[in-house]
């Protein structure tokens, strides 16, 4: 076999080993997607006349706060779901599974491919799930089957993104409660969005990080794509460089993170 197909294989072995090891440990995995859900529910049933009032000009109206928030849920999700796989590369590192690796004749690479394949996976499938609650408790999209392409591979590449970025801080991390600790940024960043109220309501001193930090924008084209409003080209463009950029700077982060020698 060429070495293209070797290495295709190596992968395909380290993505069902991840796959496996997430079905015998769901634990993790439930935590980190149990908090979106919740959120949800919680902005949704407790804060939503209030928040709707901001949004719809002083009338309370739950159900336009649901279309508004659901794509920032869907975000969070992400970003929570890389979390995990922060703490699943740590925990590998930690317990010499990576030294091992280093040393069978396999792909390097697939090592790193095997957990970020993996985790996109679990992350559609927990999109699908905070996806399914919001149709239950209201959420209607007006999307084209086009649109319904675009909003996925949208949140196919953001995830990607942000579990190369994960797959980095696991490999830097000195044990997997520091890889969760390091990693909250990527959680925090949400909320400091316009995933839960406008960018506009916020106050003009912080409103430009807001507007140009990496989720706003993506939540904004995904908002625009699912509810069928149309999307700026401004924050399309913006959604696809920060995807893109956060995509190859951590997969050269994590490359050479990885290929440096193993931690004493």
């Amino acid at each position: 076999m060429s070495t293209a197909t070797y290495a295709f294989r190596d992968n395909l072995t380290m993505l069902r080993r991840n796959l496996l090891h997430a079905r015998r440990y769901p634990s993790l995995t439930l935590n980190l997607l149990l908090t979106p859900v919740i959120l949800l529910l919680l902005f949704v049933y407790v804060f939503g006349n209030v928040m709707s009032a901001g949004i719809t000009g002083g009338h309370a109206n739950r159900a336009d706060y649901v279309a508004y928030i659901v794509p920032g849920i869907l975000l969070l999700t992400v970003a929570m779901t890389s979390l995990g796989t922060a703490v699943a590369v740590c925990t590998d590192m930690t317990e010499g599974i990576m030294a091992r690796f280093r040393t069978m004749a396999i792909s390097r690479a697939s090592v790193l491919i095997g957990h970020v394949i993996g985790s996109v996976i679990q992350t559609l499938m927990a999109l699908v799930l905070v996806l399914g609650i919001g149709l239950a408790i209201g959420f209607r999209p007006d999307a084209t089957p086009v649109e319904w392409i675009a909003a996925a591979g949208l949140m196919a590449l953001i995830s990607l993104a942000l579990t190369w970025l994960a797959v980095g801080i696991g490999l830097i991390s000195p044990n997997p409660e520091g890889a969760s600790n390091i990693g909250t940024p990527l959680v925090m960043l949400p909320f400091l969005s316009s995933a839960f109220v406008p960018v506009d309501a916020m106050p003009g001193w912080f409103r430009w990080f807001a507007e140009y930090q990496p989720f706003t924008p993506v939540i904004e084209t995904l908002r625009g794509l699912l509810l069928g409003s149309g999307i700026g080209t401004k924050s399309a463009v913006l959604a696809v460089v920060w995807c893109l950029g956060m995509t190859v700077l951590g997969y050269l982060w994590s490359k050479a993170k990885f290929n440096r020698e193993p931690r004493s």
